[in-house]
C-alpha cells in the first residue's frame, strides 16, 4: 500500500510520536522512509545575522540524522534525509512530487482560535493540498504543572 513514507521534522520533542508513526509504518509496509527539515525561508535567515543560516542547517542535521537513528533501530530498510529551505508546506508538497511519496505523517499543535489565524499550520496546508494522504499525529500538550 505505501512505498514511500514522508515524516517532516522540526526536531522537537513534540514531533516524537509522528515520528514514531511513520517509522511504524515504514515497518510494516516495508516502505522506504524520507525525512525533510525544512529553514523557513522567510524567517530570520539569510546574510543579516552572521551564521544564522549555518546554525539552522546545523540543528536540521541534527533533526534529520535522530529520525534516521530511530528508522535504523527499528531495521527500516531505506532511509532518505534532506534538509531544505523555503516555504514550509510548498517545500514539503513539492518534496512528495518529486520523490512520488505515498503518503505523509505529521504532528500537529492543535491550534485553534486567533492562534491558528496569525500563526498559520504547516500541517493544515500540507493537509488542504496533498494529493497523498496525510496521517495527522498530534503533539503532546502540557498541563499547567509542565507535564505532558
Amino acid at each position: 500500500m505505501y512505498d514511500k513514507i514522508l515524516i517532516p521534522t522540526d526536531g522537537t520533542e513534540g514531533t516524537r510520536g509522528a515520528v514514531e508513526h511513520a517509522i511504524d509504518l515504514a515497518t510494516v509496509y516495508d516502505a522506504a522512509l524520507h525525512t525533510i527539515y525544512v529553514i523557513e525561508a522567510s524567517g530570520p535567515t539569510g546574510s543579516s545575522v552572521p551564521g544564522t543560516l549555518d546554525a539552522l542547517e546545523e540543528t536540521g542535521k541534527n533533526a534529520i540524522d535522530e529520525v534516521i537513528q530511530q528508522a535504523e533501530a527499528a531495521s527500516v530498510r531505506t532511509i532518505e534525509g534532506l534538509v531544505a529551505q523555503g516555504t514550509p508546506h510548498q517545500v514539503i508538497l513539492d518534496y512528495v512530487d518529486e520523490n512520488d511519496i505515498d503518503s505523509i505523517v505529521m504532528g500537529t499543535h492543535g491550534r485553534t482560535g486567533l492562534d491558528r489565524y496569525f500563526l498559520g499550520s504547516v500541517t493544515e496546508n500540507v493537509v488542504r493540498v496533498s494529493d497523498a494522504p496525510v496521517l495527522t499525529v498530534p503533539m503532546p500538550t502540557e498541563s499547567a504543572d509542565g507535564s505532558s
